[in-house]
């Protein structure tokens, strides 16, 4: 099956200019250009498209999503038969849908935070604060800061949270961003069965721990060794934190996989670094 550019745009709900900014951007590409000059579309091109589209939903700019993208790309073998083919796309949607779910359970969070300040406000009585309805769940990045105290001391949330609160919005949007990008690779790993050990995994371990390092207020040498084990750990048994890598299996996979990074040279010379 093949489809026009204005086809697809009706039924993606975008339009065809975007399309072609898309093209030129070499992320999604039409199948053929017709002598007249008309893009036509297969369903692949499709699938690609809804890529796009589910990355730009979460939030990331066109730069991050063409990153992931070619990193997704770069671990699905591509190449072979029409079913290998198919096998290897649906290992990359079957990431992306791992972070709608992780965007859903967000969004649930801030639907039950309104409804929760909705009735606070109708039933509210003095002495009653609306900071008891737990209004922003969903919404704040400091909604983990008593965890954060108990784990690892007040000084390191200070630090941490005066460091966020003196970035601007485009330079924590592009924090987000770098996350999501982690999230969906990781997801993407987990998803095509990736050894903990394999390269592309022990790739994935160096960002994260590298990712965990930038934080102000992140421990060093020693105690960094025993932070990452100990949050690799909580991964896997907090299933706030394993949504954020597709589910238990992928939670487990960033554990082994930073285990076994702590463990090698690589590992032991970042930590003497």
């Amino acid at each position: 099956m093949e489809y026009s550019i204005q086809e697809i745009a009706r039924a993606a709900g975008t339009t065809s200019r975007t399309l072609r900014h898309y093209d030129a951007l070499g992320l999604v590409r039409p199948t053929r250009v017709g002598h007249n000059g008309y893009r036509y579309y297969d369903d692949r091109s499709l699938v690609r498209l809804q890529r796009v589209l589910l990355l730009r939903e979460l939030g990331l700019g066109l730069d991050r999503i063409a990153d992931v993208l070619a990193a997704q790309d770069a671990g699905s073998d591509l190449a072979g038969t029409a079913d290998a083919v198919a096998l290897a796309e649906a290992r990359v949607l079957g990431a992306h849908l791992g972070l709608l779910e992780q965007e859903r359970a967000r969004i649930d969070r801030q639907i039950g935070a309104v409804r929760r300040t909705i009735a606070a406000l109708t039933t509210q009585h003095e002495g009653n604060g609306l900071m008891e309805a737990n209004m922003f769940d969903g919404f704040d990045h400091t909604k983990h800061k008593e965890e954060v105290i108990e784990r690892w001391g007040e000084n390191a949330y200070a630090k941490s949270d005066s460091w966020w609160r003196s970035m601007s919005a485009e330079q924590q949007q592009g924090w987000q961003d770098q996350v999501a990008a982690l999230n969906a690779d990781w997801i993407a790993a987990a998803n095509g069965g990736e050894d903990p050990t394999s390269e592309r995994a022990q790739a994935l371990a160096e960002r994260h721990a590298k990712w965990l390092r930038g934080v102000p207020g992140a421990p060093t040498g020693e105690a960094f060794e025993h932070y990452v084990r100990g949050l690799g750990e909580m991964y896997v048994a907090d299933e706030r934190f394993a949504a954020n890598y597709g589910g238990v299996a992928g939670a487990t996979l960033v554990r082994d996989a930073l285990r076994a990074y702590l463990d090698g040279a690589a590992g032991e010379e970042a930590l003497s670094g």
